[in-house]
């Protein structure tokens, strides 16, 4: 199958039957294989949904920046969304969250804002307000 990019196979998963777990029920059962998405994660849906429901609804154009937080695969496919579709991602993420993560936020073309760990969220250090701050800064 080819695709003309990346977006074009979110969603487009397996169907597995389960058929040893499923052995006592009469109908067929499939379970679909999330995993199978480009960044791992059924969250890839949810992004791709919410950018294209924006763009949908003229409230996002490209080059426009997309401001989230998150504590990771969400916040993963919604940059990866975003380096595809021509807009600035930028995630408030906690300092809880591991290099490894960091590295791959920013592979995908995300600004990431790292806030203490330790703020509660409606402290304004906390990701969660840092977020919203940026929101109402950011054009």
């Amino acid at each position: 199958m080819r695709y003309e990019n990346v977006l074009a196979t979110i969603g487009n998963t397996p169907l597995i039957r389960l058929s040893r777990i499923c052995e006592d029920i009469p109908a067929a059962v499939y379970g679909k294989v999330e995993a199978y998405n480009p960044g791992n994660s059924a969250k890839d849906r949810i992004a791709l949904y919410m950018v294209e429901q924006a763009e949908k609804n003229g409230k996002i154009k490209p080059g426009d920046t997309i401001i989230e937080a998150t504590s990771g695969n969400t916040g993963y496919s919604l940059a990866m969304v975003c380096s595809l579709k021509g807009y600035r991602c930028v995630l408030t993420v906690s300092s809880k969250a591991s290099q490894e993560k960091l590295a791959l936020l920013r592979s995908m073309g995300a600004d990431v804002v790292i806030c203490p760990a330790d703020a509660e969220p409606e402290d304004p250090r906390s990701y969660y307000s840092r977020a919203e701050q940026l929101a109402r800064d950011i054009p």
